[in-house]
């Protein structure tokens, strides 16, 4: 669904609106942090997540077509991909021509004009004979209007004071708000997870605006769902207790933000500083933040990767896959696309020549080849060697084990000098991209271009 930019505003109006849904507090005390219990799978410590926007992935917008692409991403380094909702589109109230994604009439039906279940399955197949992961986007929080359930099951959703239906939020006019109050409605919407784990095989799930809809009923899909297999389930939300026992990993919106504003000169970039001190003091250890510039949401109503970052793009992608978290790739980012796509009709990916393809590729082998930059509780240790109100440089340390990773950004466009202090002196680093050496005497006097980076290797 759309971006949610004032998160807690939006949060404040649902809890006064609708009383019947029961929200747990945001951040949890340190009781709730100590008995964390660290669920990634292992096959996720240094993965890299693709999100794919099925119809406009291709030109002819199918699950079929879309599958033809494994290798080439698998090529990438791409592990996990995570397929935005395939489920049949609602028609009442649509938007656009063919109609949001996350407005699903029936949680076991494919979209026609995606293709059969069969198609899927075969996806699930390729990627998994490919070494990769599958995530399906799951719509826990509200259906289309015409869901089976409004017939079957009117109880399942909230109503307003004179006992209407009502959507989740106003602007949301093409779906409708679904009660969790309702034992019976939780029990289906599990089932419903767990039949595609047994019909498809897939790997987890995506959930759609996850902090609309009560913890307490993602923990138990959470442990009723790995009773089939491990799964890996990711938040669309930023609350500390979804990593309690629900979920592997959420957004880090705060960053995202943050980053657009240090972009446009509106921020310094002790924001980062800012932000990434409340993540280690609000989520528990282990807990992995999904670090990225753009996504469907983003680039759709908010702007493209170039417009929010300008020349700046590639820098902060490079931050991305540089700090603690995983990070994502949207379809066709690696194409280095300047457009808004449509998002209730179709609007395909023009690639070209895959202008950012061997750049990303190269991200995802650092990411594979560093102990350090790995996952959650597998990677290493994260310190802020430089972040100063007045200077526009922005450098950390990772460090695990004998592997130490220096980064280095100047995040804005003009040229920037800079000392960095190191406490080896007989360091010698060797630039990722360039191969250049850089000693102790180097950073005395470091001089950055306009959105320069550098990802430094210790030797």
């Amino acid at each position: 669904m759309k971006t949610i930019l004032n998160f807690m505003i939006i949060i404040a109006f649902l809890l006064s609106l609708f009383g019947c849904k029961n929200r747990s507090a945001n951040i949890m005390d340190d009781s709730s942090k100590s008995n964390y219990q660290k669920t990634l799978p292992e096959w996720a410590k240094n993965s890299v997540i693709y999100e794919v926007n099925l119809r406009q992935h291709t030109e002819k917008g199918t699950i079929e077509e879309f599958t033809k692409d494994i290798p080439r991403l698998k090529a990438m380094g791409v592990d996990i991909l995570w397929i935005m909702p395939i489920q049949e589109i609602g028609k009442l109230n649509r938007k656009g021509s063919m109609g949001s994604y996350y407005s699903i009439k029936d949680y076991r039906l494919v979209n026609p004009e995606f293709g059969k279940l069969e198609d899927f399955k075969n996806l699930v197949e390729t990627a998994h004979e490919n070494g990769m992961y599958v995530i399906l986007d799951w719509v826990a929080n509200h259906t289309a209007w015409d869901h089976v359930w409004m017939i079957e099951h009117p109880d399942f959703y909230t109503k307003d004071s004179l006992g209407n239906n009502i959507p989740p939020v106003e602007d949301w006019a093409d779906v409708v708000d679904l009660n969790y109050d309702n034992k019976e409605m939780r029990k289906a919407m599990i089932e419903d997870m767990k039949y595609w784990i047994e019909e498809t095989d897939i790997d987890g799930f995506r959930c759609d605006v996850a902090e609309m809809v009560p913890t307490d009923f993602w923990d138990e899909a959470r442990e009723e769902l790995d009773k089939i297999k491990p799964v890996f389930m990711l938040a669309e939300a930023e609350k500390p207790e979804h990593h309690v026992a629900a979920f592997d990993m959420s957004y880090s919106w705060r960053l995202l933000h943050g980053m657009n504003l240090i972009a446009k000169g509106e921020k310094p970039v002790t924001e980062i500083d800012t932000i990434m001190k409340w993540e280690a003091k609000n989520f528990p250890e282990g807990s992995i933040k999904m670090r990225f510039t753009t996504n469907h949401d983003e680039n759709s109503w908010n702007g493209t990767e170039f417009e929010r970052y300008g020349e700046g793009a590639l820098c902060f992608s490079v931050l991305c896959y540089t700090l603690p978290g995983m990070p994502l790739l949207y379809s066709g980012q690696e194409a280095g696309f300047d457009k808004r796509l449509k998002f209730f009709d179709k609007d395909t990916i023009i690639w070209g020549d895959y202008k950012y393809q061997d750049f990303y590729t190269k991200l995802n082998k650092l990411k594979k080849d560093n102990i350090s930059l790995w996952n959650g509780i597998y990677g290493g240790d994260f310190k802020i060697i430089h972040s100063k109100k007045k200077s526009p440089v922005f450098a950390f340390v990772r460090k695990k084990s004998e592997n130490e990773i220096m980064a280095v950004f100047n995040l804005s466009d003009k040229d920037a000098k800079v000392e960095i202090k190191i406490k080896d002196k007989n360091a010698v680093y060797t630039d990722y991209f360039t191969d250049e050496k850089y000693s102790y005497e180097n950073f005395k006097n470091l001089n950055l271009n306009p959105w320069q980076y550098l990802v430094l290797i210790k030797e």
